[in-house]
């Protein structure tokens, strides 16, 4: 991982297929992880790894 990724991107790399519900489960599983302070949000909906 170079840069933040989107919801998107992270739904694409698991192979899941590209579904609203699919894209918004993931985007969920993400908030969740800022929540946990393992990610963080760099701009809305983009995240990435904590430093």
């Amino acid at each position: 991982m170079t840069g933040p990724l989107r919801a998107r991107d992270v739904c694409e790399a698991l192979g899941h297929e590209l579904l609203p519900k699919n894209i918004e489960g993931i985007r969920a599983k993400l908030k969740r992880l800022v929540k946990l302070d393992v990610l963080t949000e760099a701009d809305t909906g983009s995240f990435t790894r904590k430093q």
